[in-house]
C-alpha cells in the first residue's frame, strides 16, 4: 500500500514538473522570438502560439526523420540554420521561401528541380506524409524552422552566427 502511494506521489510530482516546464516554454516565446521574415522583401510576420505549436507538431511528425535538430541527413553540408537558408537561391530564410521549397524543391543553387528526391507536395507518392499538409501546415512548419535558431541557438543546425 505504501509502495503504491509513494509511486502515485512521484508520478504526480513528475506530471506537475512537466506541466510547469511546458508553461515556461510557452511564456518564453515572446513576440520578438515569434517575429520572422515573411518574404524576400523583408516583410515580417508574428507567429501565433497556435502556429508555433502546429509547426512543431508538423515538423516532428513529418520532417524530423531527415532534419532532426535542423541537420540535413542526406546532405550534412546544408542545414536548416538561418545562414544556410539565406545562402540558398532563391533565399529560404523566410516563410514564402520555405513554403515554395516544400512545394517545389530545387538544389541549393536553384539550378535543378529535385522533386523526385526531396519530399514535397507536388509528388506526395515519394513521401506520403506530405500529401495531407495544408498551406497552413507548411507556413507553420516554416515558422518553426525560422524560430529555432532563437529558441535553440547553436543546437539548431549550425545555429546563429555571432559577430
Amino acid at each position: 500500500m505504501l509502495k503504491r502511494l509513494l509511486f502515485a506521489a512521484v508520478a504526480a510530482l513528475f506530471l506537475a514538473i512537466q506541466f510547469n516546464i511546458g508553461s515556461v516554454n510557452a511564456v518564453e516565446l515572446d513576440e520578438s522570438i515569434r517575429t520572422v521574415k515573411a518574404n524576400d522583401q523583408g516583410e515580417e510576420v508574428v507567429l501565433s502560439l497556435k502556429q508555433v505549436k502546429q509547426g512543431q507538431r508538423v515538423f516532428v511528425d513529418t520532417c524530423s526523420y531527415c532534419h532532426k535538430n535542423g541537420v540535413t541527413k542526406p546532405n550534412p553540408n546544408v542545414n536548416l540554420g538561418l545562414t544556410a537558408l539565406a545562402g540558398a537561391y532563391p533565399a529560404r530564410d523566410n516563410i514564402e521561401g520555405i513554403v515554395d521549397y516544400l512545394k517545389n524543391p530545387t538544389t541549393y543553387d536553384g539550378e535543378r528541380d529535385i522533386y523526385e528526391f526531396h519530399p514535397n507536395t507536388t509528388r506526395s507518392d515519394l513521401y506520403p506524409l506530405m500529401r495531407n499538409l495544408t498551406d497552413d501546415d507548411l507556413e507553420a512548419v516554416a515558422g518553426h524552422i525560422l524560430i529555432q535558431p532563437e529558441v535553440r541557438g547553436i543546437l539548431w543546425g549550425g545555429g546563429k552566427v555571432y559577430n
